[in-house]
């Protein structure tokens, strides 16, 4: 075959799959069985590894997966991805649309006349991003972020069969378009079956494993968590389009999947009408929706309503309450967590909530069950809080059993068997058998390689339990002594797994001491308490020569963490290990340029930061805060001595600052500020 032919039959092959795909993925209607388009799909890559200078990317075999991304770009969105103010009851959404009248500059006897135009679409609980098509092909895809810049995922986002990587009619030569990737609870399902079956973690729910799966590194297994994307919102330059719903049908005409549940209402009695509707509907569907959006459908006067500093006027987001049940209490058992901690849980006669079974629920302390008075036998009144997580929010009295006893709470730890201890001031109860206690062992291991902590990710919870197991590992300083010779014979550990374990941990001595510092796991120490420690001592050695009265003048350390410290750094064991990881080479102070970049430029000055930024996000600024000495706070008080503000800085944020004579920053006022 000729190269010309080869191009001729790609292009064909392009056409046909892209056509089966938009047919199954998008409107439902499969016109070939997955056999004939597999066979389809194969003579494509065949031809395309023949002649791979005719492999396009927005082939059709894109969609396979198989780059790795080792990291994930930081892109600014053009438009910023704003978040929706939330409405609980009809009072709010009658409320909503007063305003958005009185807003247009209704009189007071038009307002219950005229009707507004809104657009009622489906809340998908999922993971926003934003699609970015040049010449009617897909070039980028961005995450929401912190709503000014996220993440790129385009070759993840290419794996999505829902998402089109070339369009047809009439479509803008440049514009971006706006969704929710999901996963659909079929898919959630039987991925947790599997994992269940294999004894690994389950997920915890479809919004998280959606979220996950776009930031995995391996395509191919993107690929196969078969995603799903609604697009909804789209935008750019001198569009065509007069109306919101107009433009999102223009959409579904280029081969966008857009949501058949979208209706246009006339007035605020259609649209309660639909939010009723999806109310009790929502459980038939076979993806998650948390509730609705409504949107003023006319362009002109969305742009008259404008914004605020966080959201739009002319939208906003219903939030479904969350489903009640009522079930059997028939067990209470109890886990331990990394640190040691108890958490009792309910174990329930199944029931169905939220369009899950659920059979367990949280009960948090011995506190709560104390003030529930929750026994044995008990009908409990479970509730998904947030939509996510069960919890008990009651008990049923009137159906007690005559011989309910009252609950005792343990007072041994169910793994090792040591007396628990519950310290004055805090809620849970802990095992002290911190470097024996299974749990605690593998939790603070499995702390230890997160990517916040020192980031390992060729070594997850399933293999960390494995060479606990094997006795290959009883603390994290055991990891560094681990060799490849020992990790083979494991079951499942071939010599490519154990390598990229060998080749990980080797990695993770270059991580910077303040995340070292949070991932030894010292309790109550979080993120952003050791990173103003590790700033503020420098090294280890001053750590641990420092009394309790230095430990209590660092920024954010407490009487609590003063004594966690001291407690920790005066065990033994732990200094043992801590001795270990520095002969390992990890890092135990601050590295050259950390010393240099840091000043006391802003020390004793506290910031609150508030509005869109251009320069820099919020995080960065953040950083240079607390680089140059100076404390953030989220909220403007008498203590504040300036506000960084952006454009469109809340109203609230803006007068309090007013009042109190608070000065405000422009981003190049605060840039000179530390040159």
């Amino acid at each position: 075959m000729t190269s010309a032919q080869a191009q001729q039959k790609i292009l064909q092959l392009s056409k046909e799959l892209e056509t089966h795909n938009h047919n199954y993925y998008v409107l439902d209607n499969a016109t070939i069985s997955d056999f004939e388009f597999d066979k389809l799909l194969e003579e494509l890559i065949s031809l395309e590894k023949q002649f791979p200078e005719l492999l396009s990317a927005s082939s059709p075999s894109q969609r396979v997966g198989g780059q790795i991304t080792k990291t994930f770009n930081t892109v600014k969105h053009q438009y910023a991805m704003l978040s929706l103010s939330n409405s609980y009851s009809v009072e709010d959404m009658i409320d909503f649309d007063r305003k958005v009248r009185e807003g247009l500059g209704y009189q007071s006897d038009q307002l219950f006349n005229d009707q507004i135009e809104y657009v009622c679409e489906l809340k998908f609980d999922g993971l926003s991003i934003s699609l970015i098509y040049e010449d009617g092909k897909l070039v980028q895809a961005i995450t929401r972020g912190d709503g000014v810049q996220g993440d790129e995922v385009t070759t993840n986002a290419k794996t999505i069969k829902s998402v089109p990587l070339k369009l047809h009619g009439n479509y803008p030569p440049k514009f971006e378009i706006r969704g929710e990737v999901f996963m659909p609870r079929p898919v959630f399902n039987a991925i947790n079956k599997e994992r269940e079956e294999i004894g690994e973690a389950v997920m915890a729910n479809p919004r998280n494993a959606a979220s996950g799966t776009m930031k995995m590194q391996d395509s191919a297994q993107v690929a196969k968590r078969k995603l799903d994307c609604f697009l909804y919102n789209v935008m750019g330059e001198n569009l065509p389009f007069k109306t919101h719903y107009e433009s999102i049908q223009a959409a579904k005409s280029w081969g966008f999947k857009i949501s058949e549940e979208a209706k246009l209402c006339h007035g605020i009695n259609e649209v309660l009408k639909f939010i009723m509707h999806w109310d009790k509907k929502r459980f038939d569907l076979s993806y998650d929706t948390d509730g609705i959006v409504i949107k003023v459908n006319d362009f002109k006067l969305q742009k008259n309503l404008g914004f605020t500093a966080k959201s739009p006027r002319w939208a906003i987001a219903y939030k479904f309450k969350a489903e009640q049940v009522s079930t059997e209490l028939l067990t209470i058992s109890y886990q331990v967590g990394r640190t040691g901690a108890i958490t009792p849980v309910a174990n329930l006669k199944p029931v169905p909530l939220g369009g899950t079974t659920v059979k367990r629920a949280s009960l948090h302390n011995a506190d709560i069950i104390e003030k529930l008075d929750v026994r044995i036998g008990d009908q409990v009144f479970v509730e998904k809080g947030g939509e996510i997580i069960p919890k008990i929010i009651g008990v049923d009295f009137s159906k007690r059993k005559p011989d309910a006893k009252k609950t005792k709470y343990i007072d041994h730890c169910p793994e090792c068997g040591s007396k628990l201890e519950r310290n004055e001031g805090e809620a849970n109860h802990f095992c002290p058998n911190e470097n024996e206690c299974p749990p605690q062992v593998v939790g603070r291991i499995e702390h230890f390689v997160s990517r916040r902590a020192m980031n390992i990710d060729s070594l997850g919870g399933e293999t960390i339990v494995q060479l606990h197991n094997a006795g290959l590992i009883k603390n994290v300083a055991d990891l560094y002594d681990l060799k490849k010779e020992l990790l083979l014979p494991l079951e499942r550990m071939a010599e490519k797994s154990a390598q990229n374990l060998i080749t990980g941990l080797e990695a993770s001595k270059q991580v910077p001491f303040e995340r070292v510092l949070y991932a030894i796991g010292i309790r109550h120490v979080g993120e952003t308490t050791a990173k103003k420690i590790a700033k503020k001592v420098k090294s280890l050695d001053v750590l641990l020569n420092l009394t309790k009265e230095e430990l209590l003048a660092i920024d954010e350390v407490g009487e609590i963490i003063a004594l966690s410290l001291h407690e920790y750094f005066s065990n033994t064991q732990n200094k043992v290990i801590i001795e270990r990881l520095k002969q390992a080479g990890l890092q135990f102070s601050l590295s050259e340029d950390q010393h240099q970049n840091g000043t006391d430029t802003l020390k004793d000055l506290t910031f609150v930061i508030s509005g869109v930024f251009t320069q820099h996000n919020r995080d960065q600024y953040k950083e240079m805060i607390e680089l140059n000495g100076g404390k953030n706070s989220g909220s403007i008080s008498k203590k504040t001595s300036f506000v960084l503000a952006g454009d469109n800085m809340g109203p609230e944020k803006l007068k309090k600052a007013e009042s109190l004579g608070i000065k405000l920053l422009t981003e190049d006022e605060f840039l000179k500020m530390i040159e």
